[in-house]
């Protein structure tokens, strides 16, 4: 039976193999909410989002679990309460480990996966991130290990690649820094034992750089 792996430990391993994740902080309190809001908005800029911690929550936005575009200390507050509420109506039995403070970041939502396949091992997933995964299933698969020249060749394989790619005038995706993630998810899956399956899902790429916005990993 898989099991999700805490939160702590999935941040431990994304710093290990040097996977860039947005900056980020974990309120345990509303009050502990308005001071990171505030250090995070003060430092990047608001707005920042709020999602919950918990294992037993795995859909977010199912659970009302993630509010975005928080623009001050106040809006903070609330949107913590929110959180809470809504997670304890979801599931009156989760184990809520606090609200995470996150800069957001713009650009187009990417997901990058793995799956332990009974014959092949770690197979290295990417396609177009959020709901447009489910709904498209525009994907691309690799066998690790996955190098930069592979890594690219997924992302052109995509039939969606022109998102990322300058579609009607905006600007032309970080493919590199993307690729770069790639790799370094093949080489975490490579090297770390008992990983069942992982998904980061959203990665944020824009015209500057890529980030994991959130990061779930199983174990067996």
């Amino acid at each position: 039976m898989a099991v999700l792996m805490e939160q702590n430990r999935v941040n431990s391993l994304l710093a290990k193999f040097k996977l860039p994740v947005v900056k980020q902080d974990v309120s345990k309190t509303a009050e502990d909410a308005i001071k990171l809001a505030k250090k995070l908005g003060f430092k990047l800029g608001f707005p920042v989002a709020m999602k919950i911690v918990s294992p037993d929550i795995i859909h977010k936005t199912e659970a009302g679990a993630i509010k975005v575009n928080i623009r001050n200390e106040q809006e903070a507050k609330t949107a913590y309460d929110e959180i809470i509420a809504n997670c304890k109506k979801y599931n009156s039995k989760a184990k809520l480990n606090g609200v995470l403070i996150q800069q957001m970041v713009s650009g187009q939502e990417v997901i990058v996966g793995m799956k332990n396949d009974a014959q092949f091992g770690p197979v290295i997933m990417v396609g177009l991130g959020g709901v447009l995964v489910e709904l498209l299933k525009d994907v691309s698969f690799r066998v690790t290990p996955v190098n930069k020249t592979m890594a690219l060749e997924m992302l052109h394989e995509l039939k969606g690649f022109k998102l990322l790619d300058g579609f009607r005038g905006s600007k032309k995706a970080n493919l590199n820094s993307l690729a770069d993630i790639i790799v370094k998810t093949s080489e975490l899956a490579s090297k770390t034992k008992n990983i069942w399956e992982l998904d980061f899902n959203p990665v944020i790429v824009n015209d500057k750089n890529a980030f994991i916005v959130d990061a779930r990993i199983m174990t067996k």
